[in-house]
This record gives C-alpha cells, sequence and structure tokens, in this order.
C-alpha cells in the first residue's frame, strides 16, 4: 500500500470561500478542465478550475458535509522537488514553477471532532509525491501561505505515523512541533488553542 502524506488546513467555516478562491488563483493557466460550479453551504457559489471527483458536474454542498475536489497547483521549484519530478522539470514556467498534482482535496465545513473550524485536506496522490510533501520547503511554504491567506488558525502536516507536524498555528510559521509533542499533548490541546485570526 502506498504513502498517503497530507496537509491539513484548519479555518473559521466563513474563510473556505477565501481559500477556495486563493486555491483556484494557484492552479496552472491554459488547461482545458471545464470550470467546475460549487455551492457552499449558505448558499454562496463559487468557480473553481478543478474536477470533482474526475467530473465536471456542478456539486451542491449547500447542506454542508464534504467538497471533494481533484487539484493541481502551481509550486516553486527546489532541490526535493527536482528528485521527484525529474521527468517534469522542462515544464518549469517564467516564474520558476512546476503543475503539482493531482493533490486530492477533502473540504470538511464542520467536522463533528472540531465543529467550530472547516478543514481542508490537501492527499498526496503517490508515495513518491507524500515524499515530496514531507521533504520539499516549497510545498511546506504554498500550504502555510494559503492557511495565512485563508485566515486559518492552523496547519498539519500528517505523514501516517502518531505524531503531526505543526506547520502554521494563530498567525505564525511553526517549525520542530508536533501534536503530541512538548507544548501540545494531545489533539484537544492543540485546538483548544486555536484562535480565530483578526479580520
Amino acid at each position: 500500500m502506498g504513502l498517503d502524506y497530507s496537509y491539513e488546513i484548519f479555518m473559521p467555516p466563513r474563510n473556505v470561500v477565501r481559500a477556495l478562491t486563493r486555491l483556484a488563483e494557484l492552479a496552472p493557466q491554459g488547461r482545458n478542465t471545464p470550470p467546475l460550479p460549487v455551492t457552499l453551504p449558505g448558499g454562496e457559489q463559487l468557480i473553481v478550475p478543478f474536477t470533482s471527483k474526475y467530473k465536471s458536474e456542478p456539486v451542491d454542498c449547500s447542506a454542508g458535509g464534504t467538497l471533494e475536489l481533484d487539484t493541481s497547483i502551481m509550486i516553486d521549484v527546489d532541490d526535493a522537488m527536482r528528485e521527484f519530478l525529474l521527468r517534469d522539470v522542462d515544464r518549469v514556467d517564467e516564474l520558476g514553477r512546476v503543475s503539482v498534482g493531482y493533490i486530492y482535496l477533502t473540504v470538511w465545513f464542520s467536522p463533528a471532532w472540531h465543529p467550530n473550524f472547516a478543514s481542508l485536506q490537501f492527499t498526496a496522490a503517490t508515495s513518491d509525491m507524500s515524499r515530496m510533501f514531507e521533504q520539499s520547503a516549497s510545498v511546506r511554504k504554498v500550504f502555510t501561505d494559503l492557511t495565512a491567506a485563508a485566515g486559518g488558525a492552523c496547519c498539519l502536516l500528517d505523514t501516517e505515523t502518531d505524531t503531526f507536524d505543526i506547520c502554521w498555528l494563530n498567525g505564525e510559521t511553526v517549525s520542530g512541533e508536533t501534536v503530541p509533542g512538548v507544548r501540545f499533548s494531545r489533539f484537544h490541546n492543540l485546538v483548544a488553542a486555536w484562535r480565530e485570526p483578526a479580520e
């Protein structure tokens, strides 16, 4: 069985639109993917340049639940990415970025384990991509930057072990901290520390 590493971003539910809008800006330009209409909880509508379960049919999440998207995003190439993208290095754009995808996104609008914070979980499609998620500073920066731009409270890297790497917490980049860890013995303690960013 392959590796399924993921980055997970937690934010107030009202900020999901902002996160998806910023994510759409990171999508490769000139793709032939038809725009995907999405209706979010509360009835707000958004068009994104991705598919949902490999289809471009309108998705209605007005009643809540989850949203699944198949995403590709542009990421700055660094040494760790070169190791895993040797065949794609010739596709680097003028800004030094390459398209990475599919990255599978699941949005939980109000998960039972922390109902006041929505969750956006970005899961690598392959074992090589999972290793790149863990080792690339550029990949990590894309997700911490997205957390900041969306007004997120926390960003974690899940490498399918008993601990999660904390990448972003309450407005600050974090390095070398885990949950469980010295500061947060349980996930519950980390959730209790989340603050809604000032608007």
